[in-house]
């Protein structure tokens, strides 16, 4: 793979100097470049409904700095914050066939595990690579995860029924006070829009659900947003979930009397090891933005982010468990 200079959507790669860097919105960040010989892996939740599922890693890195996020405290951004572009996206692919071809049966592989599925994709192209190879294959299938709005390269690409594009939403107050450097709300549901109309499988994540500013509104407009895409095909909804590595980091972003730790903290430790608000304000939140599907469009399926068995009981939705964003 051949990197070259390009701007687009405040992504910006500079080969003018001695070391190569990327400019992610106001910072400039050290791009590593190299293989990584595990790119390809399979989940091993423990202690949630996570149904655990394989996922990929052509690069590493996330330019949003979500105030809230969970990937700044993982060990590959704690101990090396930089860009990483893993040059053998060949033998990623290759791997992923191997493993589909052997299980001989529609699988799923995600790509936004470890990093934003779109983010990087202005800087690396890949898409133009990952896109035709899951469209042509008789067993893999790509689910992304995204809060891009870049979709320009998916547009010129014809993905048929192997390929799902799944945005990660929230309220309109919890973007403009945590995740300032994304695209917005609308920016998000317009690139959702044009990927749908594009012939992509289209999902939502709704996630962290956060009871802040005027939220139960915001969400249901975000809700009355999101049934009219043509073809939308799944919900899940998620709250804040997190380890105590990305809690200090949420600290040191916010200060210390903030609306995310505060609540976290006092949800407790839960068997997974991450911090959760308590149960009865997780089944609040849920159960408003429920609703608020239910009401408009019934027959639309809906799961729960990595909740536990009683809260899926509690909500009805026992029936959804294993059946959220990021598999078939």
């Amino acid at each position: 793979m051949t990197l070259y200079a390009a701007q687009q959507g405040g992504l910006y790669c500079d080969l003018g100097g001695s070391e190569l860097r990327a400019e992610v919105g106001p910072f400039y960040t050290p791009i590593t470049i190299g293989e990584h010989k595990s790119a390809v892996r399979f989940s091993q939740e423990k202690d949630n409904c996570c149904p655990n599922y394989w996922h990929f890693s052509p690069y590493g890195f996330c330019p949003y700095h979500c105030a809230y996020c969970y990937l700044a405290g993982t060990r590959g951004v704690w101990f090396s914050p930089t860009v990483k572009v893993f040059l053998n996206l060949d033998a990623i692919l290759s791997k992923i066939d191997r493993i589909a071809r052997q299980a001989q049966r529609p699988t799923a592989f995600y790509l936004g595990k470890l990093q934003d599925g779109l983010a990087m994709d202005p800087l690396t192209g890949y898409s133009r690579q990952i896109v035709p190879f899951f469209a042509a294959h008789p067993y893999a299938r790509l689910v992304v995860l995204t809060k891009s709005a870049d979709v320009e390269d998916l547009l010129a690409l014809t993905p048929g029924d192997n390929v799902i594009i799944s945005w990660s939403l929230s309220s309109e107050s919890m973007w403009r006070r945590f995740e300032p450097d994304t695209p917005s709300l609308a920016e998000r549901l317009a690139a959702m829009r044009r990927c749908a109309q594009a012939g992509y499988r289209t999902r939502a994540v709704i996630m962290p659900i956060l009871p802040v500013g005027q939220w139960k509104q915001e969400y249901a407009r975000l809700v009355d947003e999101l049934v009219a895409i043509p073809g939308l095909e799944r919900i899940t909804l998620g709250s804040l979930c997190s380890f105590p590595n990305a809690l200090r980091l949420t600290d040191e972003k916010l200060g210390k009397d903030n609306p995310v730790t505060g609540p976290l903290s006092s949800g407790g430790r839960c068997a997974d090891g991450r911090f959760r608000f308590a149960p009865r304000l997780r089944q609040q939140c849920y159960h408003h933005v429920l609703d608020a599907i239910r009401s408009r469009r019934g027959d639309l399926p809906v799961s729960l982010c990595m909740e536990s068995r009683a809260l899926f009981a509690e909500l009805g939705l026992t029936d959804r468990i294993g059946k959220c964003n990021c598999v078939l």
